[in-house]
């Protein structure tokens, strides 16, 4: 899909995001053990990423990359994604989550060493920051971010990025829908607000909660992005609410000059009405604002 034309008042965006999260790959293939195929969900996933845009500028996957941290989990993941980012012409960018473990993960995914440094990163994406962090723990399901960590971040902090900067982690810092998720949440959260608040982060781009959520933290709008594995089924109360194989989606991250936008692409097969077409688009493109008002908001009979 081409960048499409800017038909209201703001401009196209200068950077899109593409953010998928917890594809809990495990080796040879196996089946989730909750019965999510995992393989062919990420398939179908990949898929659409290819269909939704044809240039982003990165694909961010933030976290439980693997189920049970296996190698050679990690390495058919790799074998699924790197090429699709060559073709889309963009970066991958590989966040820890609490079911991967470091030293495979450094070992297949980045042709690092095998150790238990946190995995993080920086990148620079045509002047949008990119910052990767780990708050995986090693052992732990909980999240965390020890003060090295913090005052890592601090100090990329300090110099402002020309579009600004966007965190992604695994575990977000807000409150879960989910009371089992507030036990396994992110610690020492006043800190990373000490360090964020006041800088040129625009967005933070987290997973774990297996389903799409949204929120605010030190002033910053916070977007959870739902698995491509399996998704907590939130339509039972609260305390009841447990994984099914259904409603996978990812997101797109739309970074304009004034504004970020996270847009929740569901991944499903549903039959689709055939009515704004490219060629549609082409037309609106063709008319001035006030022909665009007249062809398309006029109510018929008005």
């Amino acid at each position: 899909m081409a960048d499409l034309p800017s038909l209201g008042r703001h401009s196209p965006a200068s950077h899109v995001i593409v953010h998928l999260s917890d594809p809990h790959f495990l080796a040879g293939g196996a089946r989730h053990p909750g019965g999510a195929d995992t393989d062919a969900n990420f398939a179908a996933t990949l898929d659409a990423v290819r269909r939704v845009h044809a240039h982003p500028s990165a694909i961010v996957v933030t976290g439980d990359l693997t189920d049970l941290g296996e190698p050679d989990a990690y390495r058919r993941l790799r074998l699924a994604v790197e090429p699709v980012a060559v073709q889309l012409g963009c970066p991958i960018v590989w966040v820890a989550g609490n079911h991967d473990e470091r030293p495979a993960l450094r070992a297949e995914l980045l042709d690092d060493d095998a150790s238990q440094q946190p995995v993080t990163g920086v990148w620079d994406l045509d002047g949008l920051r990119l910052i990767a962090l780990d708050t995986s723990v090693p052992g732990w399901h909980h999240g965390d971010l020890d003060d090295a960590q913090l005052r890592w971040l601090a100090g990329i902090l300090a110099e402002p990025a020309p579009h600004g900067t966007l965190l992604a982690m695994h575990h977000p810092p807000l409150p879960a829908h989910v009371p089992l998720f507030d036990i396994l949440e992110l610690q020492h959260q006043d800190e990373l607000a000490d360090v964020v608040r006041g800088t040129d982060v625009r967005g933070i781009l987290a997973g774990h909660l297996h389903y799409s959520s949204s929120g605010t933290f030190a002033g910053v709008p916070v977007s959870v992005a739902s698995s491509t594995c399996y998704t907590m089924n939130v339509a039972r109360p609260a305390t009841e609410v447990n994984g099914m194989d259904a409603a996978q989606s990812f997101q797109l991250v739309h970074v304009h000059p004034d504004v970020i936008t996270y847009t929740v692409v569901p991944v499903t097969d549903a039959a689709t009405a055939d009515v704004f077409t490219a060629e549609w688009v082409e037309r609106m493109a063709g008319l001035s604002r006030a022909e665009r008002l007249d062809a398309f908001s006029r109510k018929p009979g008005r």
